[in-house]
């Protein structure tokens, strides 16, 4: 760990208008993060008189950063960034790159959240691209991470190696495990199989210093038959999304079976608990966010409709990931295995 990282709290600049609920419960959250977390500073990026009315002011750690302006979720990203200047996202983006703040979270324009994270805070020494990648539930208890879920939608098969360095030093750091396994996505499990891309992403993968699995099938994912699947941003935002809206088919299913029968009301009625902790590992609240892996800072990504819950997971990811020194780690990990120093 660096002695910034050892010294001083993590100072976490939180998009205070972003979001579907904004600005009420991205201040709800933060707020409960300090009452639980003593070792983090917040800085509340916004308009600084919607800002009050919820956040009154006097809790230490917590400071109002201005900002005039509001980049809606339906903007266009490139457009937004370059004409909204005094925007939350962009003077958010902009506070990790002049070392004010360490992290940058935001649940607002996910597309203006990445623009302005790789043009305006910048990249790792070694990216090509930053990836942002998302925790799937398997079938066995566990978690298998998607790599990337819409960050760039067309990649080289470099990008991919970097994919897989990083996301295998997050997955180790953050989720505890251990030499964490590495698949590509693919339409079979042969060498020869897939694309271009996925041929020559399987050369590079298998040279590198990491636990590379070979290529695994859209099946394996839910399956973890690896703990990490890379793939590019196209195919792995077309997954994650199906799989967000698999548990809103399941409660629409179970919602009918209801209204079918008085009998059946009963026994969903009864088995709602169960349903609850069963499916508690999809609940993207518990989650918080998800990082954007290969950014000169610990950015997150959080849903449009983040409660106060996910904030407060979102800020405490931030802080994790910054206490275990993630940027450095990355930075060497893509040095070891591509040579960046010599470039």
């Amino acid at each position: 760990m660096t002695d910034s990282a050892r010294k001083n709290k993590c100072r976490i600049a939180v998009d205070a208008m972003g979001g579907d609920y904004a600005p009420e419960s991205i201040i709800a959250g933060s707020l409960q993060a300090l009452e639980e977390n003593r070792d983090i500073e917040l800085l509340l990026v916004g308009r600084e008189e919607e800002i009050k009315t919820y956040y009154p002011g006097g809790k230490e750690r917590c400071k109002i950063i201005p900002a005039a302006e509001v980049i809606g979720m339906n903007e266009s990203p490139a457009q937004a960034i370059k004409q909204k200047k005094d925007s939350s996202l962009v003077v958010g983006a902009k506070l990790v790159r002049q070392g004010d703040a360490d992290s940058f979270i935001s649940a607002g324009n996910t597309g203006a959240m990445l623009a302005a994270s790789t043009l305006l805070t910048g990249r790792i020494r070694g990216v090509g691209r930053p990836t942002i990648g998302a925790p799937m539930p398997t079938m066995s208890g566990g978690v298998c991470f998607l790599f990337d879920v819409g960050a760039s939608v067309d990649c080289k098969p470099q990008h991919l190696l970097e994919y897989a360095l990083m996301s295998s030093i997050f997955a180790e750091e953050i989720y505890g495990l251990k030499n964490p396994s590495v698949g590509i996505l693919n339409v079979g499990e042969e060498e020869k199989k897939g694309n271009e891309l996925s041929q020559a992403a399987y050369k590079l993968l298998s040279e590198a210093n990491i636990n590379f699995a070979g290529n695994v099938e859209g099946g394996d994912i839910l399956k973890g038959k690896v703990d990490i699947v890379i793939c590019d941003g196209f195919i792995g935002n077309i997954i994650l999304k199906f799989a967000e809206s698999v548990l809103g088919l399941i409660k629409s299913k179970f919602k009918r079976a209801a209204e079918e029968s008085f009998v059946n009301k009963l026994k969903i009625g009864a088995a709602r608990g169960v349903m609850k902790s069963a499916f508690s590992d999809m609940d993207y609240q518990n989650q918080g966010g998800v990082p954007l892996l290969g950014i000169k800072g610990i950015n997150i990504v959080g849903h449009g409709s983040s409660s106060p819950l996910a904030i407060k997971n979102m800020i405490f990811r931030a802080e994790e990931m910054f206490r275990k020194d993630l940027l450095n780690k990355f930075e060497k990990v893509l040095e070891d295995n591509m040579g960046v120093n010599k470039v």
